[in-house]
């Protein structure tokens, strides 16, 4: 595969000791639109290959002094089994092919070399090398992107949230993600990627505020050799490297205004220009974007206009914890059952630090009360736990009154009604199994059709 089509950077490393052989091979390849390493020996090619991990491919010469072709191509395996190595050799015979095949070349090439058939060698092994990295990313991806059905929540406002981004999922829009740090924006960017039909292609994200100024336009169009000091060969960027994927652009606020021009430009003519490249390169990838600042700071003073409306397609704005307080009950069984499995003991909440979490205005949203459920259970060891209010006291920050909840409404709720919201989801979740629901809960299957009847008239 030629660079752009494998869904990372990947290179050809040519090993040779003729250096003039070694050069007239990787210009032939760099014709063919391959980026090519060369190294003189072997310990250049340990060197090389230290240096780039994304190795596709090593042509190494069998005859060379101080370390021959077959001894290398055990030490390159060695640091990475699936690098494919032909060895090439002016001595083709029948023993040394079979020799080199049997410990673990690909392939062999003999001098002179026939162009035609390198070609087609090359091509084959990159066709491999691109599956084997497809296979990698679908299983990262069954592993770790979310559907949306494992949103926890019960909340009306979430849930209308959901349906939103599952009716952007199925197209190919631009959808902008507005909500405060903690609230789950990259999760539920992935969903969206899961449920849409690049699913099979990457997810690639990346903070732009985390990225010094000056290497932000390189890491994310890509830079040419010589481009700049340190760049000795040619780097795909991002948004090549999650061709026909998706690229999440988080706090896409941070992002400076002239890099912002060339984003524009991806969005509009489906084209880059690498750093130090005078040719434009075709990229075909879906943006979906998030911020945590209000979305007018957004648009008047962070962002190109022409910009926003080429990201904001759909816009989604996601509700912080504290204007959804149905989904803390639910949130917090849902971390307890996931820490008891994780410490292998049995872990309850007792009902005043539930009070006390349902009045905490939760400042870091979804990802604060996951910590620190998760501090109050590492800092015990006692089996079975009860998190008590005196254990979480400590947790919390003294933050006074809850902040504003942004423009979602807040509605107080009594316990009561939280039991039943949670009981009724467990139900939903557990497809109506009362025993897995009841496990769910962290309750026995007596209590729970003890509370059912309680609220029998209500579900």
């Amino acid at each position: 595969m030629k660079p752009g089509e494998t869904t990372r950077p990947c290179s050809i490393l040519i090993v040779d000791d003729d250096a003039r052989l070694a050069s007239t091979l990787q210009e032939f390849l760099q014709e063919e639109g391959y980026t090519v390493e060369v190294a003189l020996s072997g310990a250049e090619a340990l060197a090389v290959q230290e240096r780039n991990p994304s190795l596709a491919v090593a042509l190494v010469d069998l005859i060379m002094p101080v370390t021959d072709g077959l001894s290398l191509m055990e030490q390159l395996h060695h640091r990475d089994p699936d690098l494919a190595v032909v060895i090439m050799t002016g001595y083709g015979t029948i023993e040394t092919t079979v020799e080199a095949i049997k410990r673990g070349a690909e392939d062999y090439l003999t001098k002179p070399f026939d162009r035609q058939a390198v070609c087609k060698k090359i091509a084959r092994l990159m066709e491999v090398f691109e599956l084997r990295e497809r296979v990698v990313q679908l299983e990262a991806s069954l592993q770790h992107s979310p559907s949306f059905e494992t949103f926890v929540s019960v909340s009306p406002l979430m849930q209308r949230v959901l349906k939103r981004v599952q009716a952007a999922a199925a197209t190919d829009a631009s959808v902008l993600l507005l909500g405060e740090t903690g609230t789950g924006k990259e999760m539920l960017a992935r969903a969206i990627h899961a449920a849409s039909p690049r699913a099979r292609r990457p997810f690639v994200p990346i903070n732009c505020g985390a990225l010094p100024r000056e290497l932000i336009e390189s890491e994310l169009f890509g830079f040419r050799r010589g481009a700049f000091t340190g760049a000795y060969a040619d780097t795909p960027g991002i948004f090549a490297t999650a061709g026909g994927g998706t690229v999440f652009l988080d706090e896409i606020g941070e992002m400076p205004k002239e890099a912002q021009v060339k984003l524009l430009r991806v969005l509009q003519e489906g084209e880059l220009r690498p750093v130090g490249s005078s040719r434009p390169v075709q990229v075909d990838v879906r943006i979906i974007s998030a911020t945590n600042c209000p979305i007018g700071t957004l648009r008047s003073q962070q962002l190109r206009e022409d910009l926003y409306f080429r990201i904001a397609t759909v816009v989604v704005e996601i509700p912080p914890l504290r204007a959804r307080p149905e989904d803390v009950l639910v949130l917090t069984q849902h971390f307890i059952s996931r820490l008891a499995r994780r410490y292998g003991r049995k872990i309850t909440v007792a009902r005043p630090a539930v009070d006390l979490l349902l009045s905490y205005p939760f400042t870091g949203n979804v990802r604060e009360l996951e910590n620190i459920l998760e501090s109050a259970a590492i800092l015990s060891l006692e089996d079975p736990q009860t998190i008590t209010e005196k254990e979480l006291k400590p947790l919390l920050r003294d933050s006074g009154p809850p902040p504003p909840a942004g423009g979602f409404g807040q509605q107080p709720l009594s316990m009561e009604r939280l039991e039943h919201v949670a009981i009724q989801h467990a139900l939903r979740v557990s497809q109506g199994n009362r025993t897995k629901a009841a496990s769910l809960l962290g309750i026995s299957r007596d209590t729970l059709y003890r509370k059912m009847k309680q609220f029998k008239d209500a579900l």
